[in-house]
């Protein structure tokens, strides 16, 4: 009857495998997190700035401004710069790949082929240590989100920035920002957004798509998702200056005419970029980059090393079939010879046959006659 009992108050009550997001939670947290960006864009453009403007820091202290001179035949650099970010107990080991000298020399056709070797090799890389033996602490530098960043006084897209996106859109997650937006009013930037994504339409340029919402989200996420689909790209400016205004203390910049503000969504999508990249959708960058882009170089990978297998499969059948031929001939030369000599050993037996028969008539005859002789000689 306890038993019973038992089993009836656990089936009313709870199993307990509700907690199970709570475990993952704490393992994760006691693991980090880590989230690897590269920014993309020629110089002048407030890439540095506005990585420092994101994450509240300062990673380019030690940068060397180059002048006219250097920058005409500058190549194009890859620089990784690592930080650790800790926020109410969670860590954040955040990459930034920064990529100067993009854009700024004379000619520009190649810029792209450096920046698409190194994502390249960075699924390379993961691809190696995935298939090795030590596969529990490997380290993730595959790219997860690429800002690219537009000039703001151009009237669209330029040729270099719609080949790049073109040869990088299957391999990293693009989204494109319009830099310096206090260099534009209102209407403008509208319809410098419009012309962009009319250009990436024409020219079937795939950039980093949100994705919909779910049916049981609350409407201010709901909302919240609308604007920021909306926005993109984002119209963005930096600034590291603190600077007053009514009373409150706001990153910003000063000019004659008034003060922007950093964070104010009326001058700027910042606060949206910000809230795209960290809060909202930094795990769905990271989701799409693992199920989508790396299994497409994977599939090609493997497609590849197939294919090589095979080519030198068929070298070496081309190769071997010279020495089969050459093999079968010897064989056949060989039994033709045995042939031969089998043939030459049955005459001989055929011959020694002869000579015994011959011998025998010939001690027959020689017999016949000698009796014939004895025969006589008694008759006389």
């Amino acid at each position: 009857m306890s038993s019973q009992a038992n089993l009836k108050n656990s089936s009313l009550g709870e199993i307990g495998f509700a907690t199970l997001p709570e475990q993952i939670h704490r393992k994760s947290v006691k693991k980090g997190f880590d989230f690897t960006m590269m920014v993309v864009g020629e110089s002048g453009l407030g890439k540095s700035t506005l990585i420092n403007s994101l994450f509240l820091t300062d990673l380019y202290k030690e940068r060397k401004i180059l002048n006219v001179e250097e920058k005409l035949d500058r190549t194009v650099d890859v620089e990784k710069k690592t930080m650790e970010i800790e926020e109410k107990g969670v860590k954040l080991k955040l990459t930034i790949v920064d990529t100067p000298g993009f854009g700024d020399a004379v000619n520009c056709e190649e810029n792209w082929m450096v920046i698409e070797n190194y994502i390249t090799d960075q699924f390379n890389q993961f691809f190696k240590d995935e298939s090795g033996l030590n596969r529990k602490n490997i380290v993730d530098n595959r790219v997860h989100c690429c800002l690219y960043f537009i000039p703001p006084w151009g009237h669209g897209l330029r040729p270099l920035d719609i080949e790049f996106m073109k040869r990088l859109h299957q391999k990293v997650n693009i989204i494109p920002v319009i830099a310096k937006a206090d260099t534009l009013n209102t209407n403008e930037i509208r319809r410098l957004k419009d012309k962009i994504l009319r250009e990436l339409e024409e020219n079937e340029v795939h950039v980093y798509q949100l994705p919909e919402c779910d049916s049981d989200e609350d409407d201010e996420f709901k909302q919240q998702d609308r604007e920021l689909k909306q926005s993109i790209p984002f119209a963005v400016i930096g600034s590291t200056q603190v600077v007053e205004v009514n009373g409150r203390r706001v990153r910003g910049r000063i000019y004659p005419w008034g003060i922007v503000e950093v964070e104010n969504p009326v001058h700027s999508d910042f606060l949206k970029l910000r809230t795209f990249l960290v809060s909202t959708h930094m795990q769905d960058l990271k989701d799409v980059t693992r199920d989508v882009h790396y299994e497409n170089y994977r599939a090609q990978y493997l497609t590849k090393i197939s294919q090589q297998s095979a080519r030198e499969r068929g070298k070496l059948r081309r190769d071997s079939k010279p020495c089969e031929e050459s093999a079968v001939e010897t064989d056949w030369l060989l039994q033709q010879k045995e042939e031969e000599i089998r043939r030459m050993q049955d005459m001989l037996n055929q011959m020694q046959q002869k000579l015994k028969a011959a011998g025998r008539d010939s001690s027959e005859n020689g017999t016949d006659s000698d009796s014939r002789k004895d025969t006589e000689s008694v008759d006389i």
